[in-house]
C-alpha cells in the first residue's frame, strides 16, 4: 500500500471532473480486493463513550473497505503533544499492529500534521485519523458533479494546515548566504509554498463552482415554492434507514445498503399523501457524531434542504440502544441550520428487528421493510399539511371538464359522477388552486 504523501505540484490544471485524481487515503473498496487490515487508536479523555466511538469507527472503516482487527485505548486526562497516545501506549500500537499483520492504523479523533507523521514513524504503517476515514468514504460516494466538488473542497481544507507537518522529504531552509544574507530557503521551502498556493487557489476555484450551483438549487426552490409544492425532508444519524424509507413511500429505487454513509448526494422524489397533495420528499446525507464543523460547512448544500423544508422527518434506529444519542446529533445539527421552528415528526425506524427499544408513545415506530406504520406517517404529514389543502365538492358543468383534469393532476377525486345538469366531483385540491372551483362550489 502506498505511503500516505502529499504532491499537488505536478497537475496544477485539474478539472472538476478529475477530483478523484486527489486520494491519499488508503482504501479497500475495489472490487476483489481483500479488505485492507487496520487497527484502531483510541484516546479515552472521559469526554464521551469511548467505547461507542470505537464502535462506531469499525463501522466507518468497514464502509471504506477496511476490516478492524484490533483496537488499542488509552485512559489518560491530557494527550501527548507528538503522538497523542503514551509512549509505552504507543509500544504497544506497535506490537499490535505487527502481530496482526495491519497495513494500517486509524486514530479516533483529529490529527495534526506531525501526529501522523510521528504515529505513522513509530507504528510502521499508514495513520489516518476520523475526519480523513469519513472524507475518503465521502470521495468515493459522492455521485453528482456538486459532491465531488464538495468532497475535495472539504479534503483540500482539511490538508491546507497539516502540509508542513507531513511534508519531510525535503528540507526546509538551504544554506547560508553569501555576503551574511543568513540562511536561504531549500528546495523543502519552496515545494511547500507551491503547494500551499495551489490548495487555495484550487479552494477559491471550488467555492465559486458551488455558489455557481446554490444559486441553480435557489431557483429550483424557488420553483417549488411558487408552485406552492411542499418538501418534506428525511434526517437522521447515518445508517438508520432514511433511503429504505424513501423507497418503501415512494416506490423509487435510490440505492440503500446496510453501512454508513451509503447516501450521500440528496435525492428528491415525488409522494403522493393519502389527502392527495403532492409534496416533494428529500433523502439527506446522514450525520455521525463528532463530525467536523468544516465536513458540515462543505456539505451544508446537501443539508439545507432541510432548513427549507416545511416538515422535517427525524429518523433514528429503533433497535439501537443509542437512538437518542442519535436524535441529540441530529438535533444538534438541525439547529445549526437554524431548522428549530420547522414542524418535525420522530421516526423510530427498524422495529422488525429484534432488540427494539422502548419508545415514547408520541414516537412512531416505522420498518420500511415490513411496512409497519408508513400508514400512520403518511397520515401525520397529511395532518401537518391541512392548512394546505380543502376538501370540497362541486358540480361541473360539462363545457368546463377541464377543470377535473387539474382536480386529477393537483389535487385528488375522492368521487365522481355524471348528472343530468353536470358533472359532480368530491376532491381534495390545495388551497392556493381552490378559487378555481368557487363559482361551482355546493
Amino acid at each position: 500500500m502506498d505511503e500516505f504523501t502529499l504532491d499537488f505540484g505536478s497537475d496544477p490544471l485539474l478539472s472538476d471532473e478529475d477530483t478523484d485524481s486527489l486520494d491519499p487515503f488508503p482504501s479497500g473498496e475495489e472490487e476483489g480486493q481483500a479488505p485492507i487490515r487496520v487497527v484502531l487508536l483510541s484516546l479515552d479523555q472521559g469526554k464521551f463513550n469511548a467505547q461507542r466511538s470505537l464502535d462506531e469507527l469499525a463501522a466507518l472503516a468497514e464502509a471504506n473497505g477496511m476490516e478492524a482487527v484490533a483496537a488499542v485505548t488509552q485512559k489518560r486526562s491530557t494527550p501527548e503533544a507528538a503522538t497523542m497516545l503514551g509512549e509505552g501506549k504507543v509500544a504497544e500500537a506497535r506490537l499490535v499492529c505487527s502481530n496482526t499483520r495491519a497495513e494500517a492504523a486509524i486514530f479516533d479523533g483529529e490529527l495534526s500534521g506531525s501526529q501522523i507523521r510521528n504515529l505513522s514513524a513509530a507504528l510502521q504503517v499508514d495513520v489516518m485519523d476520523r475526519t480523513m476515514l469519513i472524507l475518503e468514504i465521502f470521495r468515493s460516494r459522492a455521485t453528482t458533479n456538486e459532491g465531488k466538488l464538495q468532497t475535495e473542497l472539504a479534503m483540500l481544507r482539511y490538508q491546507l494546515p497539516r502540509l508542513q507537518g507531513l511534508g519531510e522529504s525535503l528540507s526546509r531552509q538551504g544554506g547560508g548566504g553569501a555576503g551574511g544574507g543568513g540562511a536561504r530557503r531549500g528546495a523543502g521551502e519552496t515545494k511547500l509554498e507551491l503547494d500551499r498556493r495551489y490548495l487555495h487557489h484550487r479552494i477559491e476555484h471550488l467555492e465559486g463552482r458551488l455558489k455557481e450551483l446554490e444559486k441553480r438549487r435557489n431557483e429550483t426552490r424557488r420553483a417549488r415554492r411558487k408552485n406552492n409544492v411542499p418538501v418534506v425532508a428525511l434526517v437522521g444519524y447515518t445508517n438508520v434507514g432514511k433511503s429504505s424509507l424513501m423507497n418503501a413511500l415512494c416506490g423509487a429505487e435510490i440505492f440503500e445498503a446496510d453501512m454508513l454513509f451509503a447516501t450521500l448526494d440528496p435525492t428528491a422524489r415525488k409522494l403522493m399523501l393519502p389527502s392527495g397533495l403532492t409534496v416533494v420528499l428529500v433523502d439527506t446525507v446522514g450525520f455521525v457524531s463528532r463530525l467536523p464543523h468544516h465536513l458540515v460547512d462543505a456539505f451544508k448544500s446537501t443539508l439545507e434542504e432541510a432548513a427549507y423544508a416545511d416538515v422535517i422527518v427525524k429518523v433514528a434506529d429503533a433497535s439501537d440502544n443509542e437512538a437518542a444519542a442519535q436524535l441529540a446529533v441530529t438535533d444538534e445539527v438541525l439547529d445549526s441550520l437554524g431548522c428549530g421552528d420547522i414542524p418535525q415528526i420522530v421516526v423510530y425506524n427498524k422495529c422488525d428487528k429484534p432488540g427494539t427499544i422502548p419508545f415514547d408513545p408520541a414516537v412512531l415506530l416505522t420498518s420500511a421493510k415490513t411496512g409497519r406504520g408508513l400508514k400512520e406517517l403518511l397520515q401525520r404529514l397529511d395532518a401537518l399539511m391541512a392548512s394546505r389543502v380543502r376538501h370540497i365538492e362541486i358540480l361541473l358543468p360539462y363545457d368546463k371538464l377541464g377543470l377535473a383534469d387539474l382536480l386529477r393532476t393537483r389535487g385528488s377525486v375522492l368521487k365522481e359522477e355524471f348528472r343530468p345538469d353536470g358533472a359532480y366531483y368530491e376532491a381534495t385540491v390545495k388551497i392556493d388552486e381552490l378559487h378555481k372551483f368557487t363559482p361551482y362550489l355546493l
